[in-house]
């Protein structure tokens, strides 16, 4: 099945205008989660929360490959896994026991990134995890929580415990397993995992070349979140989000189907 299964003016013609440009962003954003080479094929996931009081989210259509994503096939669906909308699509089951919980415990958590990349997972798979060696780090340990593995993610038990590590957390590394950002905006949940990714991709490298690594001084750090917000002059991911969309509509058209 493809995306040429769902019917996108009556998709369109279901939803408000807001939960539209959610859609948008959210299928821009596996398609960039694509190109930038972190998808494993069709096994991890981002999410969105949709305007309203019901907590209904969206996540996306299972076994679609994620620069097949559109707007229009993405699934919406309720805090108990079912489906708002009709949908031909199924959902990731490990995809909504992380990510309903999330969503449901966090009112700022309006979207929310899992991606199985090679970087993130050897670096969570180190006892020391990520280390301040790069500028990178220092952006993500500004704000950085550590979840235990407990297998795939598919019991509800394990609910909880993922809830309490993230805390108030924009980035999550699940040990042995991969790395998630929560944020209040799509872009802002993008750059997030464009810098946690950098930072594993950059002590992986360090690492490897076999020499002894310079770690940045605590006291730096400090300052990283002020820092942040001077260098994207206060407009956090929204600065790198118009130009990510330019590039999605050089090279791969179509997400806002």
């Amino acid at each position: 099945m493809n995306a040429k299964s769902v019917d996108i003016g009556a998709v369109r013609a279901q939803v408000s205008a807001a939960e539209w440009q959610v859609r948008v962003n959210l299928a821009a954003a596996y398609r960039l989660v694509a190109l930038y080479g972190w998808d494993d094929l069709v096994f991890t996931h981002i999410s969105a929360r949709l305007p309203g009081p019901e907590h209904h989210f969206l996540i996306n259509p299972y076994g679609m490959m994620f620069e097949e994503i559109t707007a229009s096939s993405l699934v919406k669906i309720d805090l108990d896994g079912g489906k708002v909308l009709e949908s031909p699509y199924e959902i990731n089951p490990a995809g909504f026991t992380i990510h309903s919980c999330i969503h449901a415990a966090r009112a700022d958590a309006i979207f929310v990134m899992h991606i199985h990349s090679l970087n993130g997972i050897a670096v969570s798979a180190q006892r020391q995890g990520l280390l301040p060696i790069s500028q990178q780090s220092l952006f993500v340990l500004a704000s950085l929580a550590y979840h235990d593995y407990e297998g795939v993610a598919l019991r509800t038990e394990e609910q909880p415990r993922l809830v309490r590590d993230l805390g108030d957390r924009t980035f999550l590394m699940l040990r042995n397993h991969g790395l998630l950002t929560a944020s209040g905006s799509m872009a802002d949940a993008f750059l997030a995992m464009y810098m946690f990714e950098a930072a594993c991709a950059i002590q992986v490298r360090a690492q490897s070349g076999g020499g002894e690594l310079i770690t940045i001084p605590a006291p730096v750090l400090a300052g990283m979140r002020d820092a942040a917000a001077q260098v994207t002059r206060g407009m956090g991911g929204a600065l790198a989000w118009p130009g990510l969309l330019r590039r999605l509509d050089r090279v791969n058209p179509g997400y806002a189907d």
